[in-house]
């Protein structure tokens, strides 16, 4: 962790680490040390405070490994099954600041 990094909340953290990465949920929790649920809400918080600057998060969405299903309704969270085929082996979404 860099010393300017030191004083910066875990949201800021994760922020500066989605403009330099693409990253799932899971990655985010491992590298912060959260649950993977707070990293959703702070992937979720993240998004509204880029609206009023000249950044934006770009998600890409979850997708099953079986089917390729990836029209989910809810492109920020892991669905437990695909709608398709029923599979339960499905791709955490990708998110990155750009």
């Amino acid at each position: 962790m860099r010393e300017a990094d030191e004083d910066a909340t875990t949201r800021q953290r994760i922020a500066e680490f989605l403009r330099g990465e693409t990253a799932p949920p899971g990655m985010l929790a491992e590298e912060f040390a959260i649950t993977t649920e707070a990293a959703l809400e702070h992937v979720e918080h993240i998004a509204q405070s880029l609206e009023t600057e000249d950044e934006q998060l770009l998600v890409a969405p979850p997708e099953c490994r079986d089917c390729g299903f990836a029209a989910f309704d809810d492109h920020a969270n892991r669905p437990s099954r695909c709608p398709e085929c029923r599979s339960e082996s499905i791709e955490e979404p990708l998110f990155r600041i750009e």
